[in-house]
């Protein structure tokens, strides 16, 4: 047997690995499985690639997975969990430009023989996904960090024109690129389709308000995927088509789902922007709300039989999900059940509170869909809200001019008493007020979430 045939077949068995770890990704329990082989997969993808380099570039590959693995396992050993959605943002940039490198290498060095139309094509597909994926991942870090340039939505006049007529110029000079037949002519033609892209990246991703990062997180690791693929097209590896058509696909179908899950078009969050709410009459809606402490709260525990957390973005930013696990603890010990109703896009990314509550050692059984709580609400004695805000909005339902009109939400105002912990009563990503908070089945407990937790639980081991 050959080093060639050698050499696929190990690229068979990583990718393997890709399609087992994604199947074992699927499911918490095995998660971290599904992790290893993963990086296993890759770990071997890289060094095949090491035995195929020949004469001083073997130092190169052997540098960059030091330098990669380095820098990989600090980020990992360093990141809060609240910058985790920033992080992914990163990575699917990170993804996008490493394909658009690659490719242009490919480019520079590529054998007339070779620059056949397929393998120009691929080419500029790679430099149009992976542009638009890096500098769109830029701006979506932006957002996620409530950077003050990238705070506000906003979009220019006829933008949508704009982005149609820069995305048909970028088809004219992919035809363009073909037409040269490879040479230098090509390399200024994958600059002009870099740059143009560049614009567009950050254009297509600017209008998108925050309540849609998401779907937009999701979107673009499936870009980053599909520019990987389409590198390796360009540059003849089949591992690399596997994998990023593997991305390609996971994200495209976690884009769906978030979609649903926050009732979104893809069109609507890729081409318009989600309209903020006005604050002007959140005086009125917020006539009624009436505050309490952690002692009241814990006397309003001790009678309940059933309760439910429901986390959002807030116990993310106060790192509570530990002081949470300590009180359901305490409740648990006094034989009231506890569940914990997770929305599908609560937090900045798809699972953020899965990941938080996984940290903290929350039993997955615990964990409850909001498609099976919400039938289940009316018999919740008392629903602790952590943070969250527009998913448990309920105009959501009511109001069908409201931003979030349509927006699946998790019905705790249907809960015999709601304990609202959250540090004032400001707006969340889609800037409109909530008429929970002034409910008269719910209570305010105004606060950082982590301290709030902790006071109701010292206030539980004073009463008993």
């Amino acid at each position: 047997m050959d080093s060639k045939t050698l050499i696929q077949i190990a690229y068979l068995i990583a990718a393997a690995l890709f399609v087992f770890g994604l199947k074992n990704m699927s499911h918490p329990r095995t998660a971290s499985r599904g992790n290893w082989l993963g990086a296993a997969g890759m770990l071997l993808a890289i060094l095949v690639t090491f035995c195929r380099v020949s004469g001083a570039g073997w130092w190169v590959v052997f540098m960059g997975l030091i330098a990669g693995s380095l820098i990989g396992f600090l980020l990992a050993a360093r990141i809060q969990m609240t910058a985790m959605p920033q992080l992914v943002a990163l990575f699917n940039g990170l993804g996008g430009s490493a394909s658009v490198l690659v490719a242009l290498a490919e480019l520079l060095r590529i054998e007339p023989a070779r620059a056949t139309a397929d393998v120009l094509a691929a080419t500029g597909i790679t430099a149009i996904i992976g542009t638009i994926t890096f500098w769109g991942s830029l701006v979506a870090f932006g957002k996620l960090q409530e950077m003050s340039m990238f705070k506000d939505s906003w979009s220019l006049p006829g933008q949508q024109v704009i982005n149609l007529a820069l995305g048909l110029t970028a088809m004219g000079l992919l035809i363009g690129l073909v037409a040269t037949g490879g040479g230098s002519t090509a390399v200024w033609f994958y600059v002009a389709i870099v740059v143009l892209n560049s614009l567009l990246g950050i254009l297509l991703v600017v209008p998108i308000g925050g309540a849609d990062m998401p779907v937009v997180i999701a979107l673009l690791n499936s870009y980053s995927g599909l520019a990987a693929a389409a590198t390796g097209f360009v540059i003849n590896n089949n591992v690399l088509i596997i994998a990023g058509s593997l991305v390609g696909a996971s994200g495209i179908i976690l884009t769906k789902i978030m979609c649903k899950a926050m009732n979104r078009s893809l069109a609507n969050v890729l081409f318009g922007m989600m309209e903020t709410g006005s604050s002007a009459d959140m005086g009125e809606i917020y006539a009624g709300v009436r505050s309490t402490s952690a002692d009241d709260v814990a006397m309003i525990l001790e009678t309940a039989n059933r309760v439910v957390f429901v986390p959002g973005y807030g116990m993310a930013v106060a790192q509570a999900q530990h002081a949470v696990r300590d009180l359901a603890d305490q409740l648990m010990a006094r034989d009231v059940a506890v569940e914990y109703a997770i929305h599908p896009v609560a937090g900045r990314m798809p699972g953020h509170m899965n990941v938080l509550l996984a940290e903290a050692d929350v039993p997955y059984g615990q964990l409850i869909e909001m498609d099976q709580i919400n039938p289940n609400m009316p018999q919740v004695d008392v629903a602790i809200v952590i943070g969250a805000n527009d998913v448990v909005n309920p105009v959501a339902r009511t109001d069908p001019a409201s931003p979030i009109a349509g927006m699946p939400i998790i019905d705790v105002d249907k809960a015999r008493t709601v304990i609202v912990i959250k540090r004032s009563l400001s707006p969340g990503f889609a800037g409109i007020p909530n008429p929970l908070f002034a409910a008269e089945n719910a209570l305010m407990l105004f606060g950082d979430g982590k301290q709030a937790i902790l006071d109701i639980v010292t206030a539980i081991k004073e009463i008993s």
